[in-house]
């Protein structure tokens, strides 16, 4: 278990490396996770139980929301102040995600030539 865990902080710690070196806009754990996939894609020799690891850790994933809990509390005026505006760019941003996820399918489908999205099922018509 435990090289696996050295694995996993080691694929966050190049990705926090890399966007502070580069300064760029993604969180540096979204950076190590396509870091860990490219390993994983190019068959690296890593950790058997690195699978075992991750779904030890996503069982107690609810923990990890307690920092973020606190932030919130502690920001708990600027909430009051702003909760509008945030509600609202929360909304507009799942409204926008959700059309690109849906033009991105679409065009794989057309790409694919599975242009049918009924899931190939034949109403009988």
């Amino acid at each position: 278990m435990l090289p696996a865990f050295a694995t996993l902080l080691l694929c966050q710690l190049a990705g926090e490396a890399i966007v502070r070196a580069a300064i760029l806009p993604v969180p540096g754990p979204v950076v190590g996770m396509m870091i860990l996939c490219a390993l994983m894609v190019a068959r690296a020799p890593l950790p058997g139980e690195l699978g075992d690891t991750a779904d030890g850790i996503l069982k107690h994933l609810s923990l990890l929301f307690v920092p973020a809990g606190v932030g919130v509390v502690q920001q708990l005026d600027r909430l009051g102040q702003d909760g509008i505006r945030l509600v609202a760019v929360v909304i507009v941003s799942t409204v926008i995600a959700l059309a690109v996820t849906a033009l991105v399918f679409a065009a794989l489908a057309k790409a694919l030539g599975t242009d049918d999205l009924s899931g190939g099922q034949d109403d009988g018509a």
